[in-house]
């Protein structure tokens, strides 16, 4: 183990990172992370995150990257120099976990899976991802699916009508009212949006790649590269899948949580597992007055509720809601969750 990294014997906390979007949210930070109580455009915090974000005019180099807490090292510095102490067996930590809150319906899109990211953006991942709602505002939804059948023809056709309609495309698709604790899969290449008002935690394949052909996001006129980065139109909306239509496309994206152990005050349920899509795993860990070992490392874990205490062998630190830690592999069980209240945490893994 390099000595350069003492953080590798003990779970790897992170500064904050808050990135820039052309939308505005992140209100609903204030009681998750403590933030200000207002909506701007940073509503979106990276956790762990070793991709950049595609933002044309970008803040710096580095924007989306996440930083080792109280230091300059980039997370994706420290397993590319140590990856068998922090990632074991596992061959990369390859998953991107966000949180977001939009104030407004965001652009309907959809993401490419790993073939159109081959061809078009030479990359190996696509970008299937799941949402665990958090928090909710008043009349929040996402739109997931098309209502009917449809074709490219007529989705180019209203592209064009959202210039001067911006709800142009809304009546196409199915609408789902949300609220927290639900779960949503998105595969690759399914229309979808999130409506205003949703607090969610975003796991999905390592990409910053959405084509959302509408001109507008709220009062923002999306240029060119942002509806399609950089692709032709016609080449953009076959990412688009028409086959998924219908109410049975909606009811199929909600996922129910999988007990996987209960006792004594402690619940470990699975929300997206193997079953459900290869790019990544999501638990959740409730503990109730109780105390638990972490024993399932690499993981990325984010406290979503409540307060406990995170401990080791000649270590311990407060938890709390909003705050996120990565447990390398090589700390394995040595690590214990404990709490006299009630502690939440959901914890996200790359594929094996």
């Amino acid at each position: 183990m390099s000595e350069n990294y003492p953080v590798l014997s003990r779970p790897v906390f992170f500064d904050r990172n808050r990135v820039f979007r052309v939308y505005r949210g992140g209100k609903l930070f204030h009681d998750f992370f403590g933030d200000p109580p207002e909506d701007g455009n940073y509503p979106e915090e990276w956790v762990a995150s070793q991709v950049k974000a595609l933002n044309r005019e970008q803040a710096s180099e580095t924007e989306g990257l996440s930083f080792v807490e109280g230091t300059k090292i980039p997370f994706s510095q420290i397993i590319l120099e140590n990856k068998k102490e922090m990632l074991g067996d596992t061959p990369q930590f390859d998953i991107l976990v966000k949180l977001l809150d939009s104030a407004i319906r965001l652009p309907i899109q959809a993401h490419p899976d790993k073939l159109f990211s081959r061809k078009y953006f030479h990359s190996e991942y696509g970008k299937t991802e799941m949402w665990l709602i958090l928090q909710t505002r008043p009349d929040a939804c996402i739109y997931f699916g098309f209502k009917d059948k449809i074709d490219k023809d007529i989705f180019s056709k209203l592209v064009e009508e959202s210039y001067t309609n911006k709800d142009a495309m809304v009546p196409y698709l199915n609408r789902i009212d949300v609220r927290p604790g639900d779960v949503y899969l998105i595969p690759a290449k399914t229309v979808h949006a999130i409506g205003a008002g949703c607090l969610i935690l975003e796991v999905q394949e390592p990409t910053d790649f959405t084509i959302q052909p509408e001109y507008w996001c709220d009062d923002y006129q999306l240029n060119e590269y942002e509806m399609y980065l950089g692709l032709g139109k016609n080449i953009a909306l076959d990412c688009f899948d028409y086959d998924k239509f219908g109410t049975v496309i909606a009811d199929a994206a909600k996922k129910q949580p999988r007990i996987l152990s209960t006792k004594d005050g402690y619940l470990y349920e699975q929300l997206i597992g193997k079953e459900d899509t290869p790019c990544f795993s999501v638990f959740r860990h409730t503990l109730s007055n109780s105390e638990t070992v972490l024993s399932s490392a690499p993981s990325l874990f984010i406290v979503t509720e409540g307060c406990g205490a995170l401990y080791g062998k000649d270590y311990s630190r407060v938890i709390r809601k909003g705050d996120y830690f990565f447990l390398p592999y090589c700390t394995n069980g040595n690590f214990m969750l404990q709490t006299k209240e009630k502690l939440c945490l959901a914890e996200c893994k790359a594929p094996l």
